[in-house]
């Protein structure tokens, strides 16, 4: 059976409101959560960008609900420091963490001001990140030269059992390639008939029987116009294709590409709508597809009506 849970999105909120909102989608009967990690939001209007790793203990600390949040390992975050991170939170928390990764954005990149590689050799970068936290959460004493670099790392505090390492994949290339490496997969909401073969290059290139998350954009307001307009003012840089957003350096620049989008052209990339039914729908229609966890992101920066509603007109239906 499919289970929902709510996304925090360090980009729209400051930490501490985010943090309660958080607690009420678990009061709403969301049973797990995740968030982004980000150093910088897509865009002004979203204004915020909170360190993940601070919040989520504090967010494990004061919910029951499992977490996971989405990483790239390998230049703004060394994979050492990652997996030191992730085994502390797996040790405190036992059973309700996860991390999926990917090979970055240089919206936050670049602050290193390293030279942002070119998107194979990022994914080859990711990959020996991936190996040297798998060996470094076996106990292993791990050197390595290559893409990265580590000196004799130890992870002297390890949980139990080491967190689970998803993959983040858009296309049908990169889900097949993460199918032969990763714990189980997780992707962004499109139409049905765009991620089904996303999923199925998933399962085809190794993944088969492993889980899949999917995260899901939608708007919704009781006015369908203000949940169209806050979906254009909030998440507009979501209608850029993965090519030319993970080049892009500052919000300012999203805001420059995203100029020409008008409000009607984001219905295709958010699920808006003012009527909790036909999201009901929508997300039937995922679950159909064998999707094992959906994470509902409300782009608007207002949450309480969102959860209110959905906690008691959608996910009852859905549970």
């Amino acid at each position: 059976m499919t289970t929902y849970g709510f996304h925090a999105s360090h980009e729209q909120l400051p930490p501490s409101e985010l943090l309660r909102q958080v607690r009420a989608a678990e009061q709403a009967g969301f049973t797990r959560a995740m968030c982004s990690d980000h150093f910088a939001p897509f865009g002004p209007e979203q204004g915020e960008s909170g360190f993940a790793w601070s919040w989520l203990g504090a967010a494990l600390a004061t919910t029951d609900l499992p977490f996971g949040v989405v990483n790239a390992p390998g230049q703004r975050y060394h994979p050492a420091i990652v997996a030191q991170a992730a085994a502390t939170l797996a040790e405190m928390f036992p059973d309700r963490f996860w991390m999926a990764v990917g090979s970055g954005e240089a919206v936050n990149e670049h602050i290193t001001g390293e030279r942002w590689p070119a998107k194979d050799e990022r994914n080859a970068r990711l990959l020996e990140s991936v190996e040297v936290m798998r060996a470094l959460f076996a106990g292993e004493c791990v050197s390595h030269r290559g893409l990265v670099t580590v000196d004799r790392a130890t992870l002297w505090t390890r949980p139990a059992q080491p967190p689970p390492i998803f993959g983040a994949a858009v296309s049908p290339e990169t889900a097949r390639w993460v199918g032969s490496w990763a714990d189980g997969l997780i992707t962004v909401n499109r139409p049905v008939a765009q991620l089904r073969p996303v999923i199925e290059a998933y399962r085809e290139g190794g993944g088969a029987g492993k889980p899949v998350k999917l995260q899901v954009h939608l708007s919704w307001d009781r006015d369908e116009e203000k949940a169209l307009r806050i979906a254009h003012e909030q998440w507009r840089t979501g209608i850029l294709g993965s090519d030319v957003a993970w080049d892009l350096t500052m919000p300012a620049e999203f805001a420059r590409a995203t100029a020409y989008v008008r409000p009607d052209d984001m219905r295709e990339h958010v699920l808006v709508s003012s009527d909790p039914g036909r999201h009901l729908q929508w997300l039937r229609e995922y679950a159909d597809l064998g999707v094992d966890e959906i994470y509902l992101h409300h782009v608007g920066r207002d949450q309480r009506d969102f959860l209110d509603v959905f906690g008691t007109r959608v996910l009852s239906e859905l549970t």
